[in-house]
């Protein structure tokens, strides 16, 4: 049986929950996930701050479970901590926007992004360019701002996300469109019957392509460090124990 660790990077019980749902539901065959909270920081991972505070927190959840799964999912969109888990790990790591990304370019020429508030696009736009699809995107759109239960928010602004995908769609001709964060992790197979437009879930995407991968990634060799400060988790990953 593959193992595949999905890490929500904030600590709000509500979206793990909804990102535990979707990865189910995507799980492969022969294959079975288990999902877990960052063990701290954030409630939501919303600015660039934000972004730097969740990745130790990620590396902390990959860590704490290490020899315990085949591969592993960073379940929020931005994916903190992905390069240092793939360079400190020894299993395939993806992130869910990484995965989203890829797969909307696959399934359709250009594509548009989707989320639940405008405050995110920036750390968005950096994580498009760090996957190097800048040329694939048709861009962004997002809704107000939002202070509620992040856990509910899918529901909440369930009309509003239809509206920004037929915008994406008709204005700016994405071809598919991402629903973009963990909040939204679920979402798009009830919005899929309303739109003619291929939508993509991140965690759904990675999961998936997480299980392909297993026992792709070869040994690398590790250069032992010491930490200061951290939790003793993270000391041991970086110690290659």
């Amino acid at each position: 049986m593959t193992r595949i660790l999905v890490v929500n990077s904030n600590t709000t019980d509500s979206v793990t929950a909804r990102i535990a749902a979707a990865a189910a539901a995507a799980c492969p065959p022969g294959a079975a996930t288990h999902t877990v909270s960052a063990p701290f920081g954030l409630p939501l991972i919303v600015t660039r701050a934000d972004w730097l505070v969740a990745g130790p927190a990620t590396l902390a959840a990959l860590a704490a479970h290490r020899g315990a799964y085949d591969a592993a999912v960073i379940a929020c969109f931005g994916d903190p901590g992905l390069d240092a888990a793939k360079e400190l790990l020894d299993v395939p790591v993806l992130g869910i926007s990484e995965a989203a990304f890829h797969a909307a370019a696959m399934l359709g020429r250009r594509f548009g992004v989707v989320s639940f508030t405008a405050a995110l696009q920036p750390m968005f736009e950096d994580c498009l360019d760090h996957h190097g699809l800048r040329g694939r995107c048709t861009g962004f759109r997002m809704g107000p701002a939002f202070s509620g239960d992040p856990g509910r928010v899918a529901e909440e602004r369930r009309d509003l996300l239809l509206d920004l995908v037929d915008q994406a769609a008709r204005l700016d001709g994405a071809d598919t469109v991402i629903l973009a964060g963990g909040p939204l992790a679920g979402i798009a197979d009830s919005l899929q019957p309303h739109t003619a437009t291929p939508l993509v879930d991140g965690v759904a995407a990675a999961v998936r392509m997480a299980a392909a991968l297993v026992g792709l990634v070869p040994a690398r060799p590790h250069r032992p460090r010491v930490l200061t400060g951290y939790a003793a988790e993270l000391n041991g990953l970086f110690a290659g124990r």
